[in-house]
């Protein structure tokens, strides 16, 4: 969660960086607004309790003297009023700190000062290209991936949509057979260096609410009818809360998590995108990689957790790039984001295969997750990172257009081989 304080500490800087991700001054005024109000309550609350103290001193003075029992009832009339005046201070300040929360639920992160500027997706910033080279695709006339696979018999996008609608899939035979190589070449690979989780697919509103995705998204996801259940867009949302309502010690940060999920998300932003065969779709399957460490260590985590990323990608020799995120296409509760895209030649485009972010104490504020460096220090919050280990449908997709021969038959990438229990995949 956004924390408020800034706003009363530093209110100018803080509203010019949130500019940035389009956040209009006037929300951050009202909030602004709303914890002076809560501060004068506290305030009033405070002062009065102190004055009724006093005058209960005096009115104990006043019952132990003689022929006083006349002022120490005019005094305790006057105590009630107080208490009175309390009670509904105290209920304006409930009120007011209802208001309060209900505001900060809708305020992003503040993007790094790092990211560039921009409000779309045509402002990020390409890094680096690796093993991308544009002359190297004018000697073939690729195809695009449902139209291979389609041929190989083994996407089915017809009986797909008879189940399910649009953006749904049904992979067969060595479709699908690849789908789970590649999501167990991912586990594999990461294995030495992450603790693997098999976490549920349903959690509550609150953890859900917890990584940014109430109450603002919910019309992006799916929820359980008559249950406070949502279905999980990602892995990052139960791992990011494995540690909800913890403490946990110095010594056991920074906590590396991954997960295997099938992930569902309405894509209700999705209309004139391109949704042919696995660019978008409402059910998914992906391998999370998640980091939980202490604040001065986000910056070396951030650096491997994105080495990480790069290693499943480049291994598979598919051509990539890298992307600096600008401020207005940051995600919700991301602070810095850099976005691996795999060239897939049949479509002419770039695909997003792995996001990964900084996410500052943004979630764990939400989540109540904190650690303590030494015994009898206060707590502080833990900051978390997370990015896609492997996303399987566009990495998929990537192959298939990749590796595509002009018999219409795919070489299979070399490390996927002992998965899959060939190397070529033919009509």
């Amino acid at each position: 969660m956004f924390d408020g304080k800034i706003l009363l500490n530093n209110f100018d800087k803080t509203a010019r960086r949130l500019s940035r991700k389009g956040v209009e001054r006037e929300e951050l005024v009202k909030i602004r607004d709303l914890m002076v109000k809560r501060n004068q309550l506290e305030n009033e609350v405070n002062e009065t309790k102190a004055q009724i103290n006093k005058i209960s001193k005096l009115i104990g003075t006043l019952m132990r003297g003689e022929n006083k029992e006349e002022e120490a009832e005019r005094l305790k009339g006057q105590v009630l009023g107080l208490k009175e005046q309390i009670d509904d201070a105290q209920k304006q300040l409930t009120i007011t700190e209802e208001e309060i929360e209900k505001c900060l639920l809708y305020i992003p992160n503040i993007p790094d000062d790092e990211a560039p500027d921009g409000a779309s997706e045509d402002d990020n910033v390409v890094l680096r290209y690796e093993g991308y080279d544009e002359n190297a695709y004018s000697q073939f006339s690729y195809k695009p991936h449902w139209e291979i696979a389609q041929g190989l018999g083994i996407l089915d996008q017809e009986r797909a949509a008879k189940l399910s609608g649009s953006m749904f899939t049904v992979l067969r035979k060595e479709g699908a057979r690849l789908l789970h190589a590649l999501i167990q070449f991912a586990l594999n690979l990461n294995r030495e260096k992450y603790e693997e989780i098999v976490a549920p697919h349903f959690v509550k509103t609150e953890i859900f609410q917890g990584t940014g995705h109430l109450p603002k998204f919910a019309h992006d996801a799916y929820k359980i009818e008559n249950e406070e259940l949502w279905v999980i867009p990602t892995g990052e949302v139960p791992l990011t809360s494995l540690h909800r309502d913890e403490i946990l010690s110095f010594e056991e940060l920074p906590k590396r998590y991954m997960t295997y999920s099938v992930c569902f998300r309405r894509e209700a932003g999705s209309a004139g995108k391109d949704t042919r065969g696995m660019q978008r779709l409402h059910e998914f399957h992906k391998v999370e990689l998640v980091r939980l460490c202490a604040p001065e260590q986000v910056q070396s985590e951030f650096e491997d957790l994105l080495a990480d990323a790069e290693r499943a990608i480049r291994i598979l020799e598919l051509p990539y790039r890298v992307l600096d995120l600008c401020a207005g296409d940051l995600t919700f509760s991301s602070t810095r984001i850099y976005d691996l895209e795999a060239y897939a030649p049949g479509v002419d485009n770039w695909l997003e295969v792995s996001s990964v972010g900084i996410f500052s104490d943004f979630q764990t504020r939400r989540g109540n997750t904190r650690f303590r460096r030494e015994k009898g220090k206060k707590p502080e919050f833990i900051h978390a990172l997370n990015g896609s280990g492997l996303a399987t449908p566009r990495v998929w997709a990537a192959i298939i257009e990749n590796y595509q021969q002009p018999d219409g038959s795919v070489k299979i990438p070399d490390p996927l081989i002992e998965y899959m229990g060939t190397d070529i995949l033919k009509p």
